[in-house]
């Protein structure tokens, strides 16, 4: 019977022990916490610090506590990543190297992206991204390189899958739209949408494109304007695009306002890299020709969260990661 025993505590520890030594990661985000997570597999446990929803530079207050709802992680946590963009140094990696200095618990050893400023809202973003991440789990954990490439392979799939159809081609670009500037490289470079003006909080180049500054040109220029069929917002920079709809309605243009995100976990079902680019571009399919996507929520304007509201009364808040 005791022999018995043995034998079968040895199978249930044999059952376990491969998530026991699993490399654990520290990501500011979920557009880190997707590639890490995926591409490490069951060798890698990552979470994630700042809310998806929210854009960092409003989470002064909710940031410190989610590093103390995870201390126990962090603590022990293996490899620590970020962007290292002006959001990622002002706001979440000072909280989590200043607890674990707080704390006699080490010196945080960021691993950043070798572009801060790059984007990930696109197919051949994502990929880029993905690739960085991998080379990081790699380099961390090199006993398990061919696992980390195989699924690399997986995940770097699943964003082509995500890309435009062929269908897609022929609907989507060469419709006209008024864009928010984080989300020029997706709407113009990516999807192909003709970008009649573009808008930005203050704080861009002085002030030049504020939605103020568009509704202005809508009434001088009406006829610039007669065609626009969307007007494309970045949720996690607030409702700037409100004055616009108004203004284009105004002058009869039956506009479409949609909110585009960056952030997987930011919207229900919305869980992956390859998850942002099929529900954004779904936002500007025509209907007559949109194609079921049964892992994807429906494409439409998604209402934003009340607190987001708050940075458009700031005028959009301080300095943000690019592209969101």
């Amino acid at each position: 019977m005791k022999l018995f025993r043995i034998i079968f505590f040895l199978l249930i520890l044999g059952l376990v022990a491969p998530g026991a030594h699993a490399l654990s990661v520290v990501s500011t985000t979920t557009v880190l916490w997707d590639p890490a997570q995926y591409i490490g597999g069951e060798k890698v446990e990552v979470i994630y610090i700042a809310d998806p929803t929210i854009c960092p530079h409003m989470q002064a207050d909710i940031i410190p506590n989610r590093i103390q709802m995870q201390k126990e992680f962090i603590r022990d946590a293996d490899l620590f990543i970020a962007h290292n963009g002006s959001v990622d140094q002002s706001y979440v990696m000072p909280y989590v190297t200043d607890f674990m200095a707080a704390n006699n618990y080490g010196t945080v050893s960021w691993v950043t992206l070798e572009n801060p400023s790059m984007t990930w809202n696109t197919p051949s973003g994502a990929q880029d991204l993905a690739r960085e991440v991998a080379g990081w789990l790699i380099a961390a954990d090199p006993a398990n390189q061919t696992y980390y490439e195989t699924r690399l392979s997986e995940y770097l799939a699943d964003i082509d899958a995500a890309d435009l159809s062929v269908e897609e081609r022929e609907v989507i670009p060469g419709q006209d739209a008024v864009v928010m500037v984080w989300q020029q490289d997706a709407a113009v470079g990516w999807l192909g949408l003709d970008m009649v003006s573009l808008y930005a909080p203050e704080f861009y180049q002085g002030g030049k494109f504020t939605p103020q500054k568009v509704v202005d040109d809508i009434y001088a220029n009406p006829a610039k304007y007669q065609n626009v069929q969307y007007i494309i917002e970045n949720m996690q920079s607030g409702e700037l695009a409100k004055g616009l709809e108004e203004a284009l309605r105004d002058n009869g243009v039956p506009v479409e306002r949609v909110i585009f995100t960056n952030f997987p976990k930011s919207l229900p079902g919305v869980d992956s890299l390859s998850d942002v680019i099929r529900y954004n571009k779904g936002l500007v399919t025509p209907a007559q020709a949109a194609v079921a996507e049964e892992t994807v929520p429906a494409a439409t304007a998604a209402p934003l969260p009340a607190v987001l509201s708050v940075a458009a009364i700031l005028g959009g808040g301080a300095l943000l990661l690019r592209r969101r």
